[in-house]
């Protein structure tokens, strides 16, 4: 299954980029990263709208969209690889996921997605939330496949 991240900001080189690419890299799922800038000097209303239009734009149809949100569902990471293997099942060819700007996602985004998830109740920086995901992404794969890498 391939995976689409579309994402607002420029990640910029230094630890957090370093970590990204480390589970970029050790992921065997296809694994594509869109970034989009909307204009800093719009109304918050406006630039959430102006992101909303540019985060949906990467996915093909039947993409399974999962949108990052502090109000989302909170998964252990054994559930996660479990939703994960149900959506491949289900036969989504693409997995998208969704990480809105530093004012949160237009409601627009939220109804279109097919599930809203929670890295827990902390407020994380967005650029790290990226390589957070991609470890989750290759601790569920590592999970599925029965590598030693994740351990309960």
């Amino acid at each position: 299954m391939k995976i689409i991240l579309s994402c607002i900001g420029k990640m910029k080189k230094g630890p957090q980029a370093e970590l990204l690419a480390l589970y970029q890299q050790r992921l065997k799922m296809p694994f594509n990263i869109h970034e989009f800038e909307a204009k800093a000097s719009l109304p918050t209303l406006k630039r959430q709208e102006a992101e909303a239009k540019l985060l949906l734009t990467p996915f093909p149809e039947q993409t399974f969209l999962i949108a990052l949100d502090e109000r989302g569902k909170d998964f252990s990471s054994q559930r996660f690889a479990n939703k994960l293997q149900d959506i491949q099942n289900q036969g989504h060819k693409a997995l998208g996921f969704i990480i809105g700007g530093a004012d949160g996602l237009h409601e627009s985004v939220r109804q279109r997605v097919d599930l809203l998830m929670s890295l827990g109740r902390l407020t994380w920086p967005h650029m790290l939330v990226r390589a957070l995901l991609t470890e989750q992404l290759y601790r569920a794969e590592s999970i599925l496949h029965n590598h030693p890498y994740h351990r309960e």
